[in-house]
């Protein structure tokens, strides 16, 4: 048995002063006060100092960090992904894929259902890094209007037998879609998918409000990195946006990097879905963590400067890291940390319905970040085992 302590603690949905955490084969055993309970004599005492212990973070929207893309055929790619994510925090993730050609789709769907399994047969075990726990396919069942910088000529309608090919490829693990719900065919789509377990999700849609309403009756449930990819709010024809903002069974991510949305946008956003519908992405590409230069995303090429990704013009993804994310949280909404930190673990964790990732309770993953008082990551566990942060 490991005990942890600490200054500070974030369940998150209560502060724990002066916490003892216990941990015993990968799994929170027990949370109390240090002057409430003694440290047991057979564990191992691990002082974490005056920081803050928070719950690990999920990244469900991410393409790439480090130099590689998710769907590089690249043994090293993932490895160094997931070390990279968990320098920032980030405990588990869904490998992210953009519109490609359909059989590199198929490849790297394969490719990373074998990813997946692999992480799932070390059960508890210590990893070097976060832990992909599924599949987002992001793409090609899209809208060509609010493509954005996917290929255009990659694009598919959604029909249930392209689906079923994308299903077989990933053995079952694609646990996110994001869907165009105006396009021919997206309702029975969103409905089978959802029979599936798929968290669906709208977005890169020109759909009015009425569409999108029908989709969301259909199945969807989550809005993807919002107002980016999407038809205008408008005060006439409220499109898309206007059913995210408003439908209580729709939770919305964003990319709070500070370039995807004005600050007051993600004002708009946190106070219309709230502290529990409100959820962090990164949508990073392979060029996070990496200097100015060009990089790619997918089949495409996107050169990175000052900050911003871009492909032809347009922004393609971000450069932004999951602690990042909490921080600009914080700060552009007035939002305790405590708040923010749970937009990046338990509102992303309950999207996902992983009931035992993204908080710190009883019977949860010791899955934990540690943070100083200013949200900067400090050490990464995983299954209560420190994960290299250098």
């Amino acid at each position: 048995m490991l005990a942890f302590t600490a200054k500070l603690l974030l369940t998150p949905t209560e502060n724990v002063d002066h916490p003892l955490l216990l941990v015993e084969d990968g799994t929170i055993a027990e949370i109390a006060n240090q002057a409430a309970r003694t440290v047991p004599p057979a564990a191992t005492l691990v002082d974490l100092g005056d920081s803050i212990v928070a719950p690990g973070y999920l990244d469900l929207h991410i393409h790439g960090s480090a130099g590689f893309d998710v769907m590089d055929d690249n043994p090293a790619a993932l490895p160094a992904i997931e070390h990279l994510l968990a320098q920032h925090g980030v405990t588990a993730y869904y490998p992210t894929t953009v519109t490609a050609p359909l059989d590199a789709t198929l490849s790297a769907l394969q490719r990373l259902a074998h990813a997946v399994e692999h992480s799932k047969l070390g059960g508890k075990r210590s990893r070097a890094g976060a832990s992909p726990l599924g599949i987002h396919l992001e793409g090609p069942f899209i809208s060509h209007a609010r493509k954005g910088v996917h290929p255009p000529d990659n694009l598919l309608p959604p029909t249930l037998a392209t689906f079923e090919r994308f299903w077989q490829a990933a053995r079952g693990h694609i646990k996110m879609m994001t869907i165009a719900p105006e396009l021919d065919g997206a309702a029975e789509l969103i409905a089978e998918a959802t029979r599936r377990g798929v968290c669906v999700s709208l977005g890169h849609s020109d759909a009015n409000f009425d569409t999108a309403e029908g989709g969301i009756a259909a199945g969807a449930r989550h809005a993807t990195h919002t107002f980016n990819a999407m038809r205008p709010l408008d005060h006439r024809g409220p499109g898309i946006l206007g059913a995210v903002l408003t439908d209580c069974r729709v939770s919305a991510d964003m990319i709070v990097d500070g370039v995807h949305l004005d600050p007051a946008i993600v004002k708009l956003v946190a106070r219309a879905k709230g502290l529990e519908q409100t959820v962090l992405i990164t949508d990073a590409t392979s060029a996070t963590g990496m200097p100015d230069g060009r990089y790619h995303l997918g089949s495409f090429e996107v050169e990175v400067k000052g900050g911003k990704c871009m492909a032809n013009g347009k922004l393609a993804g971000s450069i932004l890291t999951m602690d990042n994310a909490v921080r600009n949280l914080a700060r552009f909404t007035g939002w305790t940390l405590s708040q923010a930190v749970a937009a990046a673990s338990r509102n992303p964790a309950r999207v996902a319905r992983l009931a035992n990732k993204g908080v710190l309770t009883a019977g949860a993953d010791a899955d934990f970040v540690v943070l100083n008082p200013a949200g900067e990551v400090l050490r990464t566990f995983i299954g209560g085992v420190e994960c290299s942060t250098q």
